[in-house]
């Protein structure tokens, strides 16, 4: 096991790989900051660990997380993520999130939700939902709502495609600053996304053409160098040309 780095040795870990028994961060030194922890990692008093294999990630202003390439999620509170409505229940919808156990929608989960007005989602039906609940042992808790309580972004997405990639696509896609497969695609195209932290992204543009061009892209740009990915899109907007 690693010994305790200080805060400026801790910042060595961002970005390289770390394995389970790390200790990542020392929070004795950050008593006035809001350390927000993501997947991969816990708190053992004022140390930060690592419980995965993966790089170490930080995003503004103090959020730390350990990237790992998974298909299976595993949920963590305030991910967004994309979901499937599978069943309604009295209480819930339940919502296919890719994780080892159903997400728990409640019904008045949503802005200005009351009984007599709880929407009604098909079988099938997308939604962009936030994670408010997550715990090894019981199904994790999902909310339509910021932490506000307004919808902001989120509820049901119409229309569009939704392909799924590994986690760690995912992460990637929703790094700061913007990730280069994004930012260039962004520069010639017009299209909505929305990235879930499970590893779902939808698409949805005016022409199917740029919605397939803007997916296989995606797609494409996991093992890929920031100038490979800037390269590739300047191939595939010749070719739609």
């Amino acid at each position: 096991m690693n010994s305790m780095p200080s805060d400026s040795a801790s910042m060595s870990f961002v970005d390289r790989v770390v394995v389970p028994g790390d200790h990542v961060l020392d929070l004795t030194g950050m008593a006035n900051q809001t350390i927000k922890l993501g997947a991969g990692l816990r708190q053992d008093g004022d140390a930060i660990s690592v419980m995965k294999a993966g790089k170490l990630r930080i995003s503004k202003p103090n959020k730390y997380w350990v990237e790992s390439s998974h298909k299976r999620y595993v949920p963590c509170v305030e991910d967004t993520v994309l979901g499937i409505v599978v069943d309604s229940k009295f209480d819930n919808f339940l919502v296919d999130i890719k994780a080892p156990m159903l997400g728990l929608l409640p019904v008045l989960a949503f802005e200005g939700g009351t009984r007599r007005n709880i929407p009604k989602f098909e079988i099938g039906t997308l939604l962009y939902v936030r994670v408010v609940k997550a715990n090894n042992t019981m199904n994790p808790e999902l909310s339509c709502m910021d932490e506000t309580g307004k919808a902001a972004e989120f509820g049901p997405l119409k229309d569009g495609y939704m392909f799924e990639t590994s986690t760690g696509l995912a992460r990637m896609l929703l790094s700061s600053p913007p990730c280069p497969i994004l930012e260039s695609l962004g520069k010639s195209l017009s299209y909505e996304i929305a990235i879930g932290l499970n590893g779902r992204v939808w698409v949805n543009a005016a022409s199917p053409s740029t919605v397939i061009l803007v997916s296989n892209a995606i797609m494409n740009s996991e093992f890929l160098s920031a100038a490979q990915q800037k390269i590739m899109v300047e191939k595939l907007m010749k070719r739609l040309q």
